[in-house]
This record gives structure tokens, sequence and C-alpha cells, in this order.
């Protein structure tokens, strides 16, 4: 396939596949996409394990980092800070808020913090540049071909690392405005995500981003966009293309994989869910995102709810909590169960069953041959 993300990424298909899981980033790129692996749970040393496992399982095939730096964070003019410094500045009210919350649905809660979340806590929150960093100068000492941002504009350092190192820097966008500023700072790649995408998410939907967000960033430069958000399917795929996008940018899909590290209780849940069990909450992050309705979200937009805060704090807030509900839950607590959540877009009512990433790729593949054959035999009359 001609495409300009095809000539920069070094791939014959669009398809690029976002994944915290090193099996399924090796095993789409190994089966003709373009594999990337979030980044920002990871600490150094832990990357560079991962970059180096991919390395030798990917066959020699092109794949890509993905970061999160946030332009507008409560911490941004500080130093980056550990979970548990972070900690001691929520308010008492949320700490009852989540703990009541737990107590209700029978989740155990730890008296003593045992010496696994002591560690925890001093780990570093990888959303500040000075955290990310470290990230970046290990992703480049790896064969990698695409280096991605969110929720942002990408810092300059970011950039000229990029550049001194011949790799495209790719942002994620929710709107044309922010398509603009990236253009004019100087990203290869715009990833325009949609509403019904997982995770941060825009508030308009991706049918109406794409077009929107080329016109805007045509008269300044020509640079590739990448559609997402909601994207499961070949013949979407096609649709996205027609509307003038490169190619696509996908991650819920491959939460249910064969490959995918998830935990079974979260695959379960993900594989019943419809496309209507979905909600954009800022109830993880302190920022909107879309994720699995649970008894989680539902309290957190409930009458009692104090109100998420801002990320980073609802962040250090909430990710021990639904930890210890899905320990729980996979100790058979089935109210602990209720609580469990994760990021996922719309299209998980499109995901009913578990297959293999390369059964993905290569059902993407047909599905976007036979969406094209039938549009040029229409316009063909």
């Amino acid at each position: 396939m001609k495409s300009a993300i095809c000539e920069m990424l070094g791939v014959e298909f669009p398809l690029v596949a976002f994944s915290h899981c090193r099996n399924v980033v090796a095993a789409v790129s190994r089966a003709g996409g373009f594999g990337v692996l979030g980044a920002t749970a990871f600490t150094a040393e832990e990357l560079e394990l991962e970059l180096k496992w991919i390395d030798e399982n990917i066959g020699g095939k092109p794949y890509g980092v993905d970061v999160l730096i946030p332009e507008n964070i409560a911490t941004k003019n500080e130093k980056s800070s550990t979970a548990g410094s972070l900690g001691s500045r929520i308010p008492q009210g949320h700490r009852d808020f989540v703990h009541n919350l737990l107590a209700r649905y029978d989740v155990e809660q730890p008296q003593k913090r045992d010496r696994a979340e002591g560690q925890e806590s001093k780990r570093r929150l990888n959303l500040q540049e000075d955290s990310v960093m470290p990230l970046l100068e290990v992703s480049f000492r790896h064969p990698i071909r695409l280096i991605a941002n969110a929720l942002g504009v990408p810092p300059q350092s970011m950039l000229d690392l990029g550049r001194k190192h011949g790799v495209p820097v790719a942002a994620l966008i929710g709107a044309k405005e922010h398509a603009v500023r990236q253009v004019k700072a100087g990203v290869d790649i715009i990833i325009a995500e949609g509403w019904e995408a997982g995770g941060h998410c825009s508030e308009v939907s991706t049918m109406v981003l794409i077009p929107d967000v080329l016109k805007a960033i045509k008269p300044i430069r020509n640079v590739p966009v990448l559609a997402a958000g909601g994207i499961a399917t070949g013949r979407q795929m096609a649709a996205c293309m027609a509307l003038g996008a490169a190619g696509v940018w996908t991650g819920s899909v491959w939460l249910t994989t064969a490959e995918s590290d998830l935990p079974e209780i979260i695959k379960e849940k993900l594989l019943a869910a419809t496309s209507r069990d979905t909600v954009r909450s800022r109830c993880r992050t302190g920022k909107f995102s879309r994720q699995l309705k649970s008894a989680w979200t539902e309290a957190w937009e409930g009458p009692d709810s104090p109100g998420p805060l801002p990320m980073p704090f609802q962040t250090v807030l909430s990710e021990p909590a639904l930890r210890m509900a899905l320990r729980a839950a996979e100790r058979g607590n089935k109210k602990a169960a209720e609580l469990v959540t994760y990021w996922v877009g719309q299209c998980v009512g499109l995901v009913d069953s578990v297959k293999s990433s390369r059964a993905v790729v290569q059902e993407f593949m047909e599905e976007f041959a036979e969406a094209t054959a039938e549009m040029q035999a229409l316009a063909e009359g």
C-alpha cells in the first residue's frame, strides 16, 4: 500500500497497534502491522528489558514507543514526585471516600503498608519531562521507528532526540486546534483520537475529527494523520482512510488477544461488554478517559462523590485502590469484581472472542481489501 505512514514507519500496511504488552507489540509487527509499546508505567531499567526482549523476538520488524507528558498537570512546575510524596497531599475526604467504597465491596485493605506497597510508593510517576527523559534515552538506544507523546505538545528535548536519531515524532490530539499547535511545533505525525477511543480521548467523534483536523493543518504543513478512536475492523480502517487518514492507530482491539497480559477477569468483562458499556470519566486519572463502566465509575459520578482530583493526584488515589479490588476479585470476591474496570473504547462491543494478534491483523487486511474493492466497484458504476 502506498501511504506516507507506510514509508515513514517501514511497513506495508498502516495499521498501528498501541499496547502495554510487549508480546502484542512483537506479534503485530511480525504479522505486518506496526506495534507501539506504552512505556509510561515502566522504570528506565524495566523499559530496557522490555525493548531488549522485543528486539530479540520481533524478527527485525519495525516498532515504536509511546510516552505521556501532559502539558496541563497540577504538578507542572514541580520536579517529578514519587507516588508516596504526592499521596500525602490527597485530602482526607477523598481518602475516606475510597476507603468506604472498597469496604462496601468487601475489599480487604491492609492496616500497614507492606514491602511491595512501600516500594510502589517510591516509584516516580512518569508524567513530566525530567522523569520521562530516562525512558526516551533508553528508547533511542534501540531501533525504534516511532516515538509518540500524548496529552500535549512534546517537549523540545523529545523533538530534538527524534531529529537526532531520525525517528518520526508523533502526537495524540483530540481537537483541530491541538493539531495546529502540534504541526507548528514540528511533530511529524498527528494521531487524531476521537470520542469513541479508550483512555484519554476527544469530545469530538472520529468521523468528524479526521476531516476537521486535515482541513485545519493543510495550510500549514503536509503532516500525515493517523485516525484513532473505536476502530476494531478493516472496514472502519477503510472508512477512515476514505476520510483522508494515512492509516489508523488502534488499542482496544488488542486487549483481549491471546498475547495480551491483561488479567483474565478484565478480559472476561471486556468480552462480555457491549458498545454502550463504557463511560468517559475523570475518576481514574483526573482527566477524561474512556473506560469500562463499573461500580467504581458509578460511585465517582454519584451524589456522595467528593469529585475527582486533578492529574496526577487522582491517579495516585485510584490506582492502588483498583489494584486491591482486582486482587480481591481474582481471589473469588464477586462483589469486588463489580469495581474492576479498564480503559477501553466503544468498539469493545465489536470484540467478542479471543484471537491471536496475527489473526486480528489478517482480518484487518482482508476486510480493508473487501471494503476498498466494493467502493471501487461502486465508483466504476
